[in-house]
């Protein structure tokens, strides 16, 4: 029969880690995950490498490696309705319910904090009755199989993490094939003013000028 006394716990540590790059904390998650006997030892002996890594560079390396890992991508992003809604109409309802459900449980984010961010996802989970927990893991099995496999595709040892949890949820880890995508700050790029018309092409007034044609958002 599994022990399911510890799965609070684990989800708390695995969203620290998960979470950006906190080096006082660091040894005490160490302590906690040599204690730790929900997550399975294999997984626990990968994500002693990651905090070991954490330790061994500069802090400041630690959290550039972070920013550009998962705030620069959509297909590592930690934001869990920008790998479902996008920038779609649907994703704002799909926050305030969400918000909803935290509230209900108990659980009020920070100001300014994201409710799909995943550490917070994470930190809701670990308040919910076992069965609970992990029924709500296996909903979002299929985003954390495709973050998964953008992690270990640029060979981040964060993939860990996320095969942790979906072990924790009772979900195969499998790798996804991922479409190639451009990274956030290229898709939110303004695009030049005047482009359609620059002054390189008044400079030459026999030079054929290009139109440029701007999809908006609908």
């Amino acid at each position: 029969m599994r022990d399911d006394t510890g799965l609070p716990r684990s989800l708390r540590l695995l969203a620290r880690l998960i979470a950006y790059p906190d080096r006082a904390s660091l040894p005490l998650l160490r302590d906690a995950l040599e204690e730790d006997r929900t997550i399975a030892r294999t997984r626990r002996v990968e994500l002693a490498r990651l905090i070991d890594w954490m330790l061994d560079i500069d802090a400041l390396d630690a959290e550039a490696v972070y920013v550009a890992l998962f705030d620069r991508g959509r297909a590592t992003s930690l934001h869990l309705f920008e790998h479902v809604h996008g920038d779609s109409r649907e994703r704002g309802p799909a926050m305030v319910d969400l918000v909803k459900t935290y509230e209900a449980a108990g659980l009020y984010l920070a100001p300014g904090e994201m409710p799909d961010y995943l550490p917070a996802f994470l930190e809701f989970a670990s308040t919910q009755p076992p069965r609970e927990a992990r029924a709500a893991l296996a909903e979002i099995a299929h985003i954390l199989n495709r973050l998964m496999s953008a992690l270990a595709e640029r060979n981040s040892a964060y993939a860990s993490v996320i095969g942790a949890l979906l072990d924790l949820a009772g979900e195969k880890a499998q790798a996804v094939k991922l479409a190639p995508e451009e990274p956030l700050d290229a898709t939110w790029e303004e695009p030049p003013a005047f482009a359609g018309c620059s002054s390189r092409g008044q400079a030459r007034p026999d030079a054929t000028r290009p139109i440029q044609f701007v999809r908006t958002q609908p």
